[in-house]
């Protein structure tokens, strides 16, 4: 039986231990919100090893209550490269959860936390935590705003502008989300300060989350027809923004082939085909081509289904597309300080 073997670093094991934290603590809620409005069948653990488990791996919980979740999951990894000379990277210690909903009228969150450590001795956070409504509603967007505010308050404004830039997309000129809270490369100088930090927001973000959530399915019943073509559309531009612009997905990507599944594991269950293919000619080379290369992926079908070999048919056709372009990554999202995760792993 394969094991993922864990990084050697006191800060990456408190780090490791923190994400699982969080991974359950989401997990828990999640479920519980299913038993309340769905079917209570629960979130569903699958494994998965970087190179047998030499250098770590993780788990991801799928939500299987589809009467509740279009897609959901609960992401957590841990890649080490305590024996590889070759590596600047000694270690990266990650949650990275995408929850949609069924119910158009309940917003989706995005929420990610990681610790990244070189073998320098440098170390950096990265936390994030969006809101991404098909429709919006001020209510939801004023309190996920108020409780990072709250978790973060000296972090927030800078936050906040990162995360604006990060998650906007130039070609259909407008954002992804509706809040975006984004620190890069966050590092104080004092682990054991930012720890807590990170933990912090976390926690908030996740209850708050949830809190929303329970409101929305509880109050906001009788979705239209409307309502359901607007949530497609919003799909698709979900898929876009993540297929062409993310920079932490393309980086997964680039990195290794043994999780595409997971790491494409926050794309909705169908987009709207023509939708997505109207907006190539809003690209500029050369990622026209790759936009051209994902539709060519998809199935011919109007009301698109994104199943596991779609996902991992579109991770080869990223993975291709930079590898035969890499100047093309100069191109994907920025919010003004670039990651080094790519480098880092080399």
């Amino acid at each position: 039986m394969m094991e993922r073997k864990r990084a050697k670093s006191v800060q990456a094991e408190q780090a490791y231990n923190l994400v699982s934290d969080l991974q359950q603590r989401f997990v828990k809620h999640l479920n519980n919100i299913g038993e309340s409005f769905g079917s209570g069948s629960t979130f569903e653990s699958t494994e998965w090893f970087r190179d047998a488990g030499n250098h770590g791996g993780g788990n991801r919980f799928v939500a299987t209550d589809d009467s509740v979740y279009n897609r959901a999951s609960v992401n957590v990894s841990q890649v080490q490269y305590d024996d590889d000379d070759t590596k600047s990277l000694a270690s990266a210690s990650a949650i990275s959860s995408i929850i949609h909903p069924k119910n158009p009228l309940a917003p989706s969150i995005h929420i990610h936390i990681s610790w990244t450590e070189l073998k320098n001795g440098k170390g950096y956070w990265r936390v994030m935590a969006d809101l991404n409504p098909a429709i919006e509603n001020a209510a939801d967007t004023l309190k996920i705003a108020d409780c990072l505010k709250h978790a973060a308050p000296t972090q927030y404004a800078e936050a906040a502008a990162q995360g604006d830039r990060y998650f906007f997309i130039p070609a259909l000129d407008r954002h992804r989300g509706v809040t975006h809270f984004y620190l890069e490369n966050y590092n104080t100088g004092d682990f054991d300060t930012d720890l807590a930090f990170a933990k912090h927001v976390g926690e908030a973000a996740i209850d708050c989350y949830c809190e929303i959530l329970a409101a929305a399915l509880e109050n906001r019943k009788g979705a239209t027809a409307d309502d359901f073509q607007q949530q497609l559309d919003y799909h698709t531009l979900y898929l876009f923004q993540v297929l062409t612009l993310d920079r932490g997905t393309t980086s997964g990507l680039l990195v290794h082939d043994q999780n595409d599944v997971g790491i494409l594991g926050s794309l909705p269950s169908h987009i709207n085909r023509p939708l997505l293919a109207s907006w190539k000619n809003k690209l500029q080379a050369p990622q026209d081509q790759l936009l051209e290369s994902i539709i060519s992926c998809l199935p011919n079908e109007d009301i698109c289904p994104i199943e596991d070999d779609t996902k991992q048919a579109l991770a080869n056709c990223v993975r291709n597309h930079y590898l035969k372009f890499p100047e093309a990554i100069a191109m994907q999202a920025s919010g003004d300080i670039t990651p080094t995760t790519v480098d880092n792993h080399k």
